[in-house]
C-alpha cells in the first residue's frame, strides 16, 4: 500500500517513521511539544505513523488507518527544538 499512497501536501512518497523517530516523536507528545499543522497539541502516542522521503511531515496511523489529512500532518522539525 505505501506504494500509492503519498503526502497530501507535497505529494511525496510516505514511508514508516523508523523506531527511533517514532519513540523520539511519542516523548516530544508525552511532554506536550508537539503540535499539528492544525496548531493543535497533539495528544495521543502514536503506536505507526508515516513520514515523507523529505522527513518534513509526519501523518498518524490510528488504528490501522494512515489518517493522510493535511492539518493533521506533524512537522518533524519539532524535535529538533528546544527541549
Amino acid at each position: 500500500m505505501l506504494e500509492i499512497v503519498c503526502c497530501p501536501v507535497s505529494r511525496s512518497p510516505l514511508e514508516l517513521l523508523s523506531e527511533r523517530e517514532l519513540a523520539a516523536l511519542n516523548q516530544a507528545i508525552a511532554a506536550r511539544r508537539i503540535k499539528n499543522r492544525d496548531d493543535a497539541i497533539v495528544e495521543e502516542p502514536l503506536e505507526q505513523a508515516l513520514v515523507t522521503r523529505s522527513a518534513k511531515l509526519v501523518y498518524p496511523i490510528r488504528d490501522g488507518v494512515p489518517i493522510l489529512l493535511e492539518d493533521q500532518a506533524m512537522p518533524l522539525a519539532q524535535l529538533e527544538g528546544p527541549a
